[in-house]
């Protein structure tokens, strides 16, 4: 086991989630049009928020649009962070693409090896998507154990944040799960041994994003824009939305 080196860390962070997010980020916005976003949203729940403006429809496609793009982005670069640094502490690797599904990282610790399915939060997947997991990680395992004979392998379900009360504790339901699901500050701490790591990452984060999200702010304000007059040219009539145009747009057959 080796110390984490907090000022490469630190630059990691910068370069590698930082930069990639907030240049992903532009992108996605820059690519981003009305046609092809609102033909995937639910008009009903358009009406149903009481949405009157075109300002307040545009926000609300902009801001939905961004969230969903935003979590997949970020949670990606994240797994690739835990990687890192479990790779510089206990020589963990990521394990490779396509062989164990389900498994994102394998490490050493303690004589035990912990082969880890990484999430962003605890509540990622319904009842089938868990136990798609609970199934390829059992299999990961029999496949390990012919090649680490006479070492425990732990399963692991590892959120990068959030709770959970069963997270560590080597109880019944846990045992019950076949799976040990950690969270949070304890994930952090099984991958690099630092008991603080989870709230250390807060500050290189901090600082970069606060320049960096300058320039996506302008971004953000033209886009919106755009969008809004886009809506006022397509959906409104008499001065308001025109909402048997905008379920048409969305729902109404070709034939």
């Amino acid at each position: 086991m080796k110390k984490l080196n907090y000022q490469e860390l630190n630059k990691f962070v910068v370069t590698d989630i930082i930069h990639p997010f907030y240049e992903k980020r532009l992108l996605s916005i820059k690519a981003m049009n009305l046609e092809s976003i609102i033909k995937r949203k639910n008009p009903y729940l358009f009406k149903a928020k009481n949405i009157q403006t075109a300002g307040d429809l545009a926000k609300y496609i902009l801001d939905a649009f961004l969230s969903s793009q935003e979590e997949t982005i970020f949670g990606d670069l994240m797994e690739n962070l835990a990687i890192h640094i479990c790779g510089k502490v206990f020589s963990g690797y990521k394990a490779e693409k396509g062989k164990f599904r389900s498994v994102d990282l394998i490490f050493e610790k303690n004589k035990k090896l912990y082969i880890v399915g990484i999430k962003s939060g605890p509540n990622w997947g319904n009842s089938d998507q868990i136990n798609t997991m609970k199934k390829n990680l059992e299999k990961a395992k029999q496949f390990i154990r012919n090649k680490f004979k006479g070492i425990t392998i732990i399963k692991v379900n590892g959120c990068m944040y959030g709770k959970d009360n069963q997270s560590h504790k080597k109880d019944k339901n846990s045992l019950k799960l076949g799976y040990y699901k950690i969270c949070g500050q304890q994930f952090w701490k099984l991958i690099s041994n630092d008991d603080q790591l989870y709230k250390k990452l807060i500050k290189p984060l901090d600082k970069e994003a606060k320049k960096r999200d300058e320039v996506f702010q302008g971004l953000y304000v033209k886009k919106l824009n755009e969008l809004t007059k886009n809506i006022v040219e397509l959906f409104y009539k008499k001065n308001n939305l025109d909402w048997d145009k905008i379920v048409d747009y969305v729902s109404k057959s070709s034939n």
